[in-house]
């Protein structure tokens, strides 16, 4: 009987994923897997991807889905109340997107409630803001698009998981892009590391 934990991931958290994992020592505990980055820009194609994966794993194995809702529309929490039934160990990171797991509920909440108008970045997102959404939102074709697009946003947000300097630039350089204002909010990789640790680190303990 295989029960080695499975994570079947976002490929924008891949970074992170792997310095979780590292630091926690269990880089090699887990099968970690992979979906596109780019269905981030498309969230209605992250739940058949999730169940062509689901299909493929035992049912004895633990699997951490790592997405939130991330624009599902409760689409993915459907799916994975009914897999339960037959593959009880699974279970998803919290919240609606990845910005509030890495912030976490209670800091990105009051970040929402100070300026609703805010887009957010995580250190993946910065680094690759010109694929995944200059070009992505066909900003490069067209870029009278961004005011549609954009404006009614007021300030840029970047929720920063690594003190690399280089995606402070890029997330400030993406703001002046799109004609917002710029923040900075560091704030790590810990709850990302709580939610692996609840579901890989207790099955290798």
């Amino acid at each position: 009987m295989n029960e080695r934990p499975v994570v079947l991931a976002c490929g924008a958290l891949a970074s992170e994923l792997r310095a979780v994992l590292a630091g926690q020592g269990l880089l090699d505990a887990a099968d970690v897997r992979y979906l596109p980055a780019n269905l981030h820009n498309r969230p209605e194609g992250i739940v058949p991807a999730l169940q062509e994966l689901l299909a493929s794993i035992d049912r004895d194995r633990p699997v951490l889905i790592a997405y939130a809702d991330c624009g599902t529309g409760g689409r993915l929490d459907a799916m994975l109340e009914r897999a339960t039934a037959e593959h009880p160990g699974i279970t998803r990171l919290p919240g609606a997107h990845c910005y509030e797991v890495f912030a976490g509920a209670d800091r990105f909440a009051a970040l929402h409630d100070e300026e609703p108008g805010t887009f957010y970045l995580t250190d993946f997102l910065a680094r690759h803001f010109d694929a995944l959404v200059w070009q992505g939102l066909g900003l490069d074709r067209h870029p009278t698009l961004r005011d549609q697009y954009f404006g009614n946003y007021q300030r840029l947000v970047l929720l920063s998981q690594s003190t690399d300097t280089d995606v402070v630039d890029a997330g400030r350089a993406a703001a002046t892009r799109l004609g917002l204002a710029f923040e900075h909010h560091h704030v790590g990789r810990g709850a990302l590391a709580d939610a692996v640790t609840l579901t890989i680190g207790r099955k290798v303990a």
